[in-house]
């Protein structure tokens, strides 16, 4: 089986979410997004096989997130995809991707149902 895991080291949440798969005897593909974040092509795929909206996979936390605007309700997926792209750090954490298939490590479970 090959997994890929979007990650970043200093999460708890990706920590544990690669943790959890190396448990399973997996060893994965490890992208540090930050390092190598995803292009606009690889985003929208990775937000097709998630099944979610820019907006739900985007960290409202980030000092990004108001300095690009996204706080507004006008903003569109476009604007969204291509800030995410710019600003790797406003896309959620852990992704893992196995095949077709996609999850959100938040919980970490929430990877095992694709595995």
């Amino acid at each position: 089986m090959f997994v890929t895991i979007y990650h970043n080291p200093r999460c708890t949440k990706s920590r544990q979410t690669l943790a959890l798969l190396e448990q399973r005897g997996i060893k994965p593909k490890v992208i540090e997004y930050l390092v190598t974040p995803p292009t606009e092509a690889e985003l929208k795929r990775l937000l097709k096989l998630l099944g979610l909206s820019p907006r739900e996979l985007l960290r409202r936390k980030e000092e990004e997130y108001t300095r690009a605007g996204l706080d507004r309700p006008d903003v569109t997926d476009a604007q969204i995809v291509r800030a995410m792209v710019k600003y790797p750090r406003l896309i959620e954490r852990p992704i893992v991707v196995s095949g077709n298939k996609a999850a959100l490590g938040r919980p970490p479970e929430n990877v095992l149902k694709i595995i």
